[in-house]
């Protein structure tokens, strides 16, 4: 199944977070924190301003974003858990 997100809307994976620390202690996942960044999956055409004009996305597929614990809504598709957030909701795009 393809999604295709509607509007300023993006389609995110997580990242797996590290279970190791950097002194080595290991990190169980009950007590791992959900991560914080992911890849940018699908990007929506852009949000219409209220002039009918179209504005662009500033993030495109295969972008490594930055975002909040909570953002987006959870879906799971083919086994996958994938986030469904709109643009405003991402802070960041990581520099590589």
């Amino acid at each position: 199944m393809k999604l295709r997100p509607l509007h300023d809307r993006v389609i995110v994976k997580r990242l797996e977070q590290e279970t190791k620390t950097a002194s080595g202690i290991v990190i169980p996942d009950n007590a791992a924190e959900k991560p914080d960044q992911g890849e940018v999956l699908a990007v929506g055409p852009g949000r219409r301003n209220d002039k009918g004009d179209l504005n662009a996305m500033n993030v495109k597929v295969g972008d490594r974003v930055l975002f909040g614990k909570y953002s987006g809504q959870t879906v799971k598709v083919d086994g996958d858990e994938l986030l469904v957030m709109k643009e405003d909701d991402l802070f960041a795009v990581v520099q590589k």
